[in-house]
């Protein structure tokens, strides 16, 4: 089935779903997720797939196991494809509208060390620090969580403190809700836009791992 876009009813759902997020108005709106938001998010990443690769769509059900918040459902459809260890590209759709990203959100601590060492060499951290702020200049935004203080190792007045106080690392934009933002042509922005990014997904994964 190829891509139409999202229907309004998409956002709506969402929408709603903040204001009751209960198993009762899950199973009654069921079907609207199904083929407002499950069947178009899967429509969308099947025409990005032969060139990025295979899509995860994620559950629509939060782990409250350990979690004080519970809601059961989440209140944002996310897709993911992968191009290495917690690395790659992101989609998602929400009552805010639709957005794209790309980069790292999770790193063990031999691959956050690694990561690190190479934002700190010369060549590649300056590399890196270039194509981010290129990226920012074509609308981007560079977010992730940070630590407050230097890391181990690092001293406050490194060069490029600000990239290695990071624990991960997006880069991505938000489209809103209008209709360029929902519709058939969002296959092609989203395209577009994975492109611009794959210089970073590059970076991470030519990043060495003992």
């Amino acid at each position: 089935m190829s891509f139409t876009g999202f229907p309004v009813a998409a956002l709506d759902f969402y929408d709603d779903l903040e204001m009751d997020n209960t198993k009762s108005f899950w199973e009654g709106h069921r079907q609207v997720y199904k083929e407002s938001v499950e069947s178009p998010m899967k429509a969308l990443m099947a025409e990005l797939e032969p060139e990025f690769g295979s899509a995860k769509v994620f559950r629509p059900y939060r782990d409250v196991r350990f979690a004080k918040d519970k809601t059961p459902y989440k209140t944002h459809q996310g897709a993911f494809v992968a191009a290495g260890p917690a690395t790659g590209w992101y989609f998602e759709i929400s009552p805010r509208g639709t957005r794209v990203g790309s980069g790292f959100y999770d790193a063990d601590g031999r691959r956050l060390a690694a990561i690190r060492e190479a934002m700190a060499a010369d060549t590649t951290g300056k590399a890196l620090d270039r194509l981010l702020r290129k990226l920012e200049k074509e609308g981007f935004e560079v977010g992730g969580e940070q630590l407050k203080t230097s890391p181990r190792g690092y001293g406050a007045d490194h060069p490029r403190i600000h990239l290695l106080r990071h624990k991960q690392l997006f880069v991505g934009r938000s489209y809103g809700f209008e209709s360029d933002a929902i519709g058939a042509g969002l296959v092609d922005r989203v395209r577009e836009d994975w492109r611009s990014l794959r210089p970073l997904v590059t970076w991470l994964r030519a990043v060495p791992v003992d």
